[in-house]
């Protein structure tokens, strides 16, 4: 095939020139080359699937009106053999969703990153894909960028060194920038890795295999982008109803005969992979294993937790009677190491009391 594409290039040049010998031929003809990434065994940020596996916290930095936080608690588990994600709440009105996994786009094989959820109760999905990666004995940079319009429209720095995550994002915001400006850091540390031993095991986790085709997906598209007043965007090419293996868990918890909460105080639910107490003594070491929660109005008292990795978890209810968002003296706590196991693609409730006053 070579040879007969030189020869066909050597006749085309010969018939040119024998016809017009008046003009100087002055460019080379152009050959493309297969891109390095043509083939998935070399797909773009793969590494980072093994990297980022884990419970990971950490303070986030934000020019959102949510602001920062000094606490983000993200699962990072497979939830497929090509793919880790992670959903996280705030609150009934705010909550995100996370994914990374392999992509097949303009006959290449990289690593995308989706990201989205609700923000005062507005969905909003974004797709990103890698473009720039550096990958060190100790440290490791990946770039993700939006997929259409590129870095000046949105992208996002992961970046990891040694125990810790930065994860910075990017935005020009809506478009009303020329380029994208920083939006939002979260500066973590690996919390645990057991947790992911499971899934790990259980898919052969990672493989080099194709998550999602998106070939055709943003045709006539400006950008990779979504919105919706509520429910799922439109066109959202991969939406969270239809990722793989993960289920949902119903939350509920009461109040003690002899408690009387302040409906404008908050509960907050923790879900947790290790059990916070041993008799009545409450462990604060096992603060790392939490991996989802939720502030909720004291007289809220169910919530879903919906596309949860499956395993056994602990569950704890605890109501801020003072109002400065942490457990301290003087809150009231459910103490007893209520367990479920959720299953794969499960649906599964757990209740528990708040019972205890913190001394």
């Amino acid at each position: 095939m070579k040879h007969l594409i030189l020869f066909l290039l050597l006749l085309i040049s010969t018939v040119f020139l024998s016809c017009k010998k008046d003009k100087a031929v002055d460019e080379e003809p152009l050959i493309e080359t297969p891109s390095q990434y043509a083939d998935i065994s070399n797909t773009l940020a793969f590494g980072l699937l093994t990297k980022i596996k884990g419970i990971w916290n950490g303070p986030v930095t934000s020019t959102t009106p949510l602001g920062g936080y000094s606490e983000w608690i993200v699962d990072f588990r497979p939830n497929s053999e090509n793919q880790v994600s992670a959903k996280n709440e705030l609150d009934t009105l705010n909550d995100i969703f996370m994914s990374f996994f392999v992509v097949k786009y303009k006959n290449e094989y990289r690593l995308a990153f989706r990201n989205g959820g609700s923000f005062n109760g507005l969905k909003r999905v974004s797709y990103l894909i890698a473009d720039s990666v550096s990958e060190g004995a100790t440290n490791s940079y990946y770039r993700f960028s939006e997929i259409i319009k590129g870095k000046n429209r949105a992208f996002s720095e992961v970046i990891f060194s040694a125990d810790s995550l930065y994860l910075k994002s990017y935005t020009n915001k809506s478009n009303t920038q020329a380029t994208a400006t920083l939006h939002m850091t979260w500066s973590a540390k690996l919390q645990d890795a057991s947790s992911t031993v499971n899934t790990v095991n259980h898919f052969s986790f990672p493989k080099k295999t194709l998550t999602k085709d998106f070939s055709t997906s943003f045709s006539g598209l400006t950008e990779t982008i979504y919105y919706a007043m509520s429910g799922i965007p439109a066109q959202d090419p991969y939406p969270e109803n239809t990722q793989p293996y993960l289920g949902k868990t119903t939350a509920s918890y009461s109040f003690f005969s002899s408690y009387s909460p302040d409906p404008a105080k908050k509960v907050f639910l923790v879900i947790t992979t290790q059990p916070l107490f041993s008799g009545f003594s409450f462990n604060q070491a096992n603060l790392k294993y939490r991996s989802r929660y939720v502030i909720l109005n004291s007289n809220d008292q169910n919530f879903v937790f919906n596309y949860m990795h499956p395993g056994t978890y602990y569950y704890y209810a605890f109501y801020d009677k003072d109002g400065n968002n942490t457990i301290n003296s003087g809150d009231w706590i459910s103490t007893a190491n209520t367990t479920f196991t959720l299953s794969e693609t499960g649906n599964t409730a757990s209740s528990c009391e708040i019972n205890f006053t913190i001394p």
